[in-house]
């Protein structure tokens, strides 16, 4: 029966065709699925406590609830990803309100703590825009029909974090001074933090069954080289530094990849090159904000489970 589900797998696979339901996957497929969408649920709702923090720092009414308007859109779309775990056999209640903080999967970046709003709108304009990449590629090439559906509300939306960023970091750039300042110090320890979003080197990937699986369509490299692309550029036109350069048809990081990062400090030791095992240490351990952000919502639902 595996043998026939397998094979019936792989011939809508490579006709190009949409997996609609659990019983046309294979248990591989469906766990490399599940992966895929515990981790984007998982960032998109982390970012919301995150972005809320720093978004109470907001220079104006106005911004706050444009603050605001991002932290909802992203508590949307943590609820797509969860709901479609949710139809493939995960309970939304224990993925969200039961896990251990450190169980959770997402980017080390957002267990920095965002403590300004200069650093709010540069998190809009790095990390929605590694965000947009990772998922522009899941949209264009997921073989899963009801994800594939679910991104294209998603994609507009992460549009709009994207140009909110960049806008406000044009016009604190513009504004010169110790804004400015500000910004290149956000910049400065927020880029190479996005750098690492994208995983492990292509090289030192063990498996490719979100490629084969038709998940992704990018590898892990070309995902980091599309993002670069944009940011460095972006950076650049704003007269903000970015620690990379192009040479030829591909961008190269002006450090070594990887390096030693205090996150307490939010400083990088490009003088200290690390090994790939020290990351993903770093990464297991999870950052300073971890508990913290996960406990924003996860004490709120046990107080309510008590009270009830």
């Amino acid at each position: 029966m595996e043998a026939s589900n397998s094979a019936r797998l792989d011939t809508l696979l490579k006709r190009g065709e949409l997996i609609e339901s659990m019983s046309e996957m294979t248990p591989d497929y469906l766990k490399e699925l599940k992966h895929t969408l515990i981790v984007s649920g998982d960032t998109e709702l982390i970012s919301a406590p995150a972005y809320y923090l720093a978004a109470k720092k907001a220079p104006s009414v106005n911004a706050f609830m444009t603050g605001i308007a991002i932290i909802q859109d992203e508590l949307a779309h943590a609820h797509i990803a969860y709901h479609i775990l949710e139809e493939l056999g995960e309970s939304q209640e224990y993925l969200i309100f039961k896990r251990d903080p450190k169980d959770f999967r997402y980017p080390y970046a957002f267990d920095v703590p965002l403590e300004s709003w200069t650093e709010l709108v540069t998190a809009n304009a790095l990390y929605d825009q590694a965000g947009f990449n990772l998922l522009g590629d899941i949209h264009e090439q997921c073989s899963y029909g009801p994800w594939k559906r679910g991104l294209v509300k998603v994609m507009a939306e992460e549009n709009f974090h994207l140009r909110n960023g960049r806008n406000w970091m044009k016009r604190i750039s513009q504004a010169g001074g110790a804004a400015k300042d500000e910004l290149q110090q956000a910049v400065d320890w927020m880029f190479p933090l996005t750098v690492e979003w994208f995983g492990l080197p292509d090289n030192l990937k063990q498996h490719s069954a979100q490629l084969d699986y038709r998940l992704k369509g990018l590898t892990n490299d070309q995902l980091r080289q599309a993002w670069l692309s944009t940011v460095v550029p972006f950076l650049d036109s704003i007269g903000i530094n970015a620690p990379a350069h192009q040479e030829g048809n591909a961008w190269v990081l002006n450090y070594p990849f990887p390096s030693t990062f205090d996150a307490d400090d939010k400083r990088w030791d490009f003088n200290d090159p690390c090994t790939w095992d020290d990351v993903l240490s770093r990464w297991r351990a999870r950052g300073p904000r971890n508990a913290e952000m996960v406990a924003l919502f996860q004490e709120s639902f046990h107080k309510f489970q008590v009270r009830a």
